[in-house]
């Protein structure tokens, strides 16, 4: 028995995942506000008649929490809470037969590119002339911004083809399109985010044109800054330096998963790079932009690494002192390629590897912070928490890096402004500040 009154043509979008979903489910509730649906982004009031739960598959932690997600509002649909309940993004594409199976109680199950698909069986029309449009569930200063889907990359521990299939790339015109209308509803910074930017215009262009898309970003009015995450080391384009370098509005920052650096792990990675190169890549990106905090992502407890390939890794992060940096415990997922090797490092192994590197990390952050005490950077202000305006520099991308703090008793800030700000302390991953 119902108790509670739904609201008719009311729809609760769940996200869960990465910044790649994020999009997504903005452009999925776009199209449902087109069709005349009440749309909200994870309501907390739970009186919508219809749920869509956008699913992560990538590791165990955030299958899990996919999973879960399902099951409550499966439950919540059998108690009369909720209407119909559909479940779409990558563990639906991954493991669909099963799910159907397993939670039969949910009303269809969609794939990461059956958008049209869920819109028909939501009696809805996919609208192509607002390809491009959204609903933005970030803050209206920034959004992420999709170039392309897919990944053509053979990395040996990733399932993400698996999920999301071959690389495709929007065109220039498209992305420059939908940018503008961003700027025009107030977004000043871009989040270029595809699984590997460098590949971008590859399929359309038969060549690396992601220089040249950000020449055409750059120019767009309203956006003060843009932001590269997810470039792949091997076949990196340096090109894009020389076009940050001479963009004022492309920040310094870039953030590359490296993944691991001895050439054993490398190469089991299959990650088409070695030791010596990726060091050599990494010194070339500073010559070129010397103030560029690089962020990247490492692997801890793949099948087969050593003590000697942890220590060796540690040694890597003390002499590169990444601006940025953070790692996870290997998953190991089923159909990648790595499947076939023995998950031979134990949990505890594993969990012990990703906290050694998280806390020689900690110093070197606490080392370049303490750097900045005294110095004046530009922040955009996302938000106030408790007694602070909380704010990021250029080198710091929203929920993943440093933020900066200034007391909110002492400035009259406007939340999605920029303003100039002196540091005047450092912790290890904040920094903290004063209006100059």
């Amino acid at each position: 028995m119902k108790t509670k009154t739904l609201k008719k043509n009311k729809v609760n979008v769940v996200t869960l995942g990465c910044s790649k979903n994020i999009v997504d489910s903005e452009v999925l509730m776009g199209q449902l506000k087109a069709n005349n649906f009440d749309v909200e982004h994870e309501s907390l009031k739970d009186d919508s008649s219809i749920v869509i739960i956008n699913t992560c598959g990538f590791i165990d932690n955030a299958k899990q929490e996919s999973i879960d997600t399902i099951i409550r509002y499966s439950d919540a649909k059998t108690a009369g809470l909720v209407d119909k309940v559909y479940v779409t993004g990558c563990l639906s594409e991954r493991y669909r037969p099963e799910l159907e199976k397993e939670i039969p109680n949910i009303d269809g199950y969609f794939g990461t590119r059956e958008l049209p698909r869920l819109l028909k069986t939501l009696k809805a029309d996919y609208k192509r002339e607002l390809i491009g449009e959204r609903l933005l569930t970030t803050p209206h200063h920034y959004s992420y911004f999709k170039i392309s889907e897919g990944c053509d990359r053979p990395c040996s521990f990733c399932a993400i083809p698996l999920m999301r299939g071959a690389h495709v790339s929007k065109s220039i015109e498209e992305l420059v399109k939908e940018a503008k209308h961003l700027a025009k509803n107030g977004t000043k910074e871009l989040i270029l985010i595809a699984q590997d930017l460098t590949y971008y215009g590859l399929d359309i262009y038969k060549k690396r044109n992601l220089s040249e898309l950000l020449k055409h970003l750059s120019d767009i009015d309203g956006i003060e800054w843009i932001r590269l995450h997810y470039a792949f080391p091997s076949g990196f384009p340096m090109d894009i330096l020389d076009v940050m370098r001479e963009q004022k509005n492309i920040c310094n920052y870039l953030d590359m998963p490296l993944q691991h650096i001895t050439d054993n792990m490398l190469k089991s990675m299959r990650r088409g790079t070695t030791k010596q190169k990726t060091i050599d890549l990494v010194n070339e990106i500073r010559n070129k932009v010397p103030d560029i905090a690089i962020r990247t992502t490492l692997i801890a407890g793949y099948p087969g690494e050593t003590k000697k390939d942890h220590e060796e890794m540690l040694e890597w992060v003390s002499a590169t002192r990444f601006e940025r940096l953070g790692i996870f415990a290997y998953s190991h997922e089923e159909n990648t390629s790595a499947y076939q090797l023995k998950d031979n490092v134990s949990a505890k192994t594993k969990q012990a590897r990703t906290e050694a590197v998280m806390n020689l990390q900690q110093n070197i952050s606490l080392e370049i912070n303490q750097q900045k005490v005294g110095k004046t950077f530009k922040v955009l202000f996302d938000k106030k928490e408790g007694d602070y305006f909380v704010g990021r520099t250029e080198f710091d991308s929203p929920e993943v890096d440093n933020e900066v703090l200034v007391k909110a008793n002492k400035s009259k800030i406007s939340i999605g402004s920029f303003a100039n700000v002196k540091i005047t302390s450092a912790e290890d991953y904040d920094l903290i500040g004063e209006i100059v």
